[in-house]
């Protein structure tokens, strides 16, 4: 970040005096809120500051936050001895020599900074790409700009000030049709009910995602907000939508009650609300109801096939359907006692009713999870998930899920890429608004054959979806670690941590990329976090020995190995978790051997075309035959 005063150099000459009373009020106000969002002064040159962040989130907040502090500070002095800045954010490697940094990021952002309006920010793209959605204030593209020694134009973006008059103009009084459904309050004289708001909410979030004129923040976003302590206008912020809907359930028996309005976020007006007291076999026109008219109370056509997808009924069965929720209640946990459980409540669903597409998925769904997490043997889960994926897209070919459950399988055991692709863009155009999919589509199909300019719009999309999503915000993380975009990769995965500080997966990707930036004693703290936070998990073991590994502490990295081939005799242990650490140690034979052997169990080569752990061995014929063999050659 740099900041400017302008007209510094026009009122030193006119009066020194008052110059440098200005440049001082400027640096009290500069460093006080540097100290609240942790940016590093590293010198001042004149009137002007050079900070540097360790994330473009902290940044951004800091620019602004300087901007209103001056503003605010200048109502109460006379205008001469009021306070202007400019200030500019960039996003890029420097080099660091005795505290002080260099390079062409530091040359970019004093460029930027001069762009910027008296009392404004601007930004380059880099940095808006990776705040968007994250910040309380909106943004405006002001094109690319040709700066003086930068070859290439650069995208240019500015802070809308709210003192400033375009701002209400420029704000695009939030998108209407992008909407949030929050998490419906229960109001059921059984609190173990609870499931079955959640449910609604979810059901109510997937049927209005097939309406492709709107954009329907996802399930993770929304139930953050539960606890009902925000305000409208704060959420319509947070997740920038222009329209919420929100209700309550109450369950007695087979009887429902269920409350919905429809809100203007920016006005707080009704704009529409109904109650609805039926019986729980009647669910399902409910929902059919509810997002009919929300599409016509938004102007918002649907489609004919949008409108038998909705009008459909999954099942006619109502204890089915009870089942179904309480299992993807448990499944969305991603534990393995989480997912064991979800198994036993979709059986029960599919045994009430065998044409239950949704709980077929469900169920395939569990199996492809432990396989991803490494809870069970590729082999003996994925076979059974394409099986089931297949099972129900023979029952309904028009449903999203089953589709997305399909590309998973074929990507991560069968290597089919081609088939994986048609069945994830078969999902997205079902489902425009699948944040699921869309992460898939980004971090696991184009990302794994280094697709990335695709791979990263797709987790873009994803995280737009679901703003308020630490496993969305990990996943863009691990697309730009694939690209070598260290910093980048560690603001995003700092991010999901900050939105699930007790997930050990978060923390343990974080490791990675702070072991490739060679930041070992941070890399160590993480992942030592990580298999603290994963009591036992061997997912996570068999990441640490990497990180010791290649930080120099070889002795526990063979220490892991050993613990690892012990474990082996009683849980599944993945085969490349070992040739990760033996590619740490510079093994690249026993390297080879562990891939050999994980390429016999279809064990996590995804990523191996792209995983930077194992770039010693990209010349290694041995290397590059595997990789012909996965069809990613």
């Amino acid at each position: 970040m740099f900041t400017d005063m302008v007209g510094y150099t026009a009122l030193g000459q006119k009066d020194e005096a008052l110059s440098l009373q200005l440049v001082e009020r400027q640096r009290k106000i500069v460093r006080l809120v540097l100290s609240k969002y942790h940016g590093r002064e590293v010198k001042t040159i004149g009137d002007a500051f050079l900070v540097e962040f360790s994330n473009a989130l902290d940044a951004v907040n800091c620019a602004y936050y300087v901007q209103k502090t001056i503003r605010d500070s200048n109502k109460s002095l006379p205008s001469q001895q009021t306070l202007h800045l400019r200030v500019g954010v960039h996003l890029g490697d420097v080099v660091d020599s005795h505290g002080d940094i260099s390079g062409d990021a530091v040359n970019i952002a004093s460029r930027i900074q001069s762009l910027a309006e008296d009392g404004g920010v601007c930004m380059t793209r880099h940095v808006h790409d990776q705040v968007q959605n994250k910040v309380e204030f909106p943004m405006s593209n002001v094109g690319e700009r040709t700066l003086k020694n930068v070859k290439a134009p650069v995208g240019i973006y500015k802070i809308l000030m709210p003192w400033d008059n375009q701002t209400l103009q420029r704000h695009d009084r939030l998108d209407k049709r992008r909407i949030a459904v929050l998490p419906f309050s229960n109001m059921s004289p059984d609190s173990r009910d609870e499931y079955f708001a959640d449910g609604m909410t979810e059901e109510l979030i997937t049927t209005m995602s097939r309406i492709s004129g709107l954009k329907v923040i996802a399930r993770t976003s929304v139930m953050g907000y539960k606890t009902g302590l925000k305000k409208i206008d704060e959420i319509a912020r947070d997740l920038g939508v222009g329209t919420i809907l929100e209700g309550s359930v109450r369950k007695a028996g087979e009887r429902l009650r269920i409350t919905v309005q429809l809100i203007d976020a920016e006005s707080s007006d009704h704009l529409w609300s109904e109650s609805y007291d039926r019986e729980l076999k009647d669910v399902f026109a409910i929902q059919t109801d509810i997002s009919k008219t929300v599409a016509d109370a938004l102007k918002v056509k649907l489609l004919l096939q949008e409108k038998s997808q909705i009008e459909k009924k999954q099942t006619d069965n109502p204890e089915a359907y009870v089942l179904y929720l309480k299992g993807r209640t448990h499944w969305s946990t991603r534990s393995e006692e989480g997912i064991n459980r979800a198994i036993k409540l979709f059986e029960e669903a599919i045994a009430r009713d065998p044409h239950y597409a949704l709980a077929i998925t469900g169920l395939a769904d569990c199996y492809v999870m432990l396989g991803m997490y490494g809870y069970r043997r590729p082999n003996a889960v994925f076979p059974q998930a394409k099986e089931l994926a297949l099972k129900a897209l023979a029952l309904d070919d028009n449903l999203a899920e089953p589709h997305a459950s399909l590309s998973e399988t074929m990507c991560h055991y069968y290597y089919d890429w081609a088939k994986a692709e048609s069945e994830l863009k078969r999902a997205l155009e079902i489902n425009p608004n699948f944040s699921q999919a869309h992460a898939w589509f980004g971090a696991c199909l184009l990302a794994s054959r280094g697709r990335f300019d695709e791979a990263l719009r797709e987790s873009k999309k994803a995280e737009e979806l679901d703003p308020r999503s630490a496993l969305m915000a990990s996943e863009l993380g691990r697309v730009l670690y694939f690209m070598r975009r260290y910093d980048e990769a560690i603001a995003q995965h700092k991010r999901a941590i900050a939105l699930e500080p007790e997930s050990a997966l978060f923390h343990k990707n974080l490791a990675d990329v702070l072991t490739q930036k060679r930041m070992f004693h941070e890399a160590l703290a993480e992942i030592e976090r990580a298999v603290e936070l994963a009591k036992g998990s061997v997912y996570i073991l068999d990441d640490a020995g990497f990180v010791y590994a290649v930080s120099g502490r070889r002795e526990e990295a063979k220490k892991v190995l050993d613990q690892l081939d012990d474990l082996s005799g009683e849980l599944y242990v993945p085969e490349y978790g070992r040739a990760a650490i033996y590619a740490g140690l510079g093994d690249k034979d026993k390297t080879m051997e562990w891939l050999g052997k994980a390429y016999n169990e279809r064990c996590f080569l995804t990523w191996l075309k792209v995983d930077p752990i194992f770039d010693p061995l990209r010349t290694d014929r041995r290397f590059q035959a595997l990789l012909e063999k996965l069809g990613l050659g």
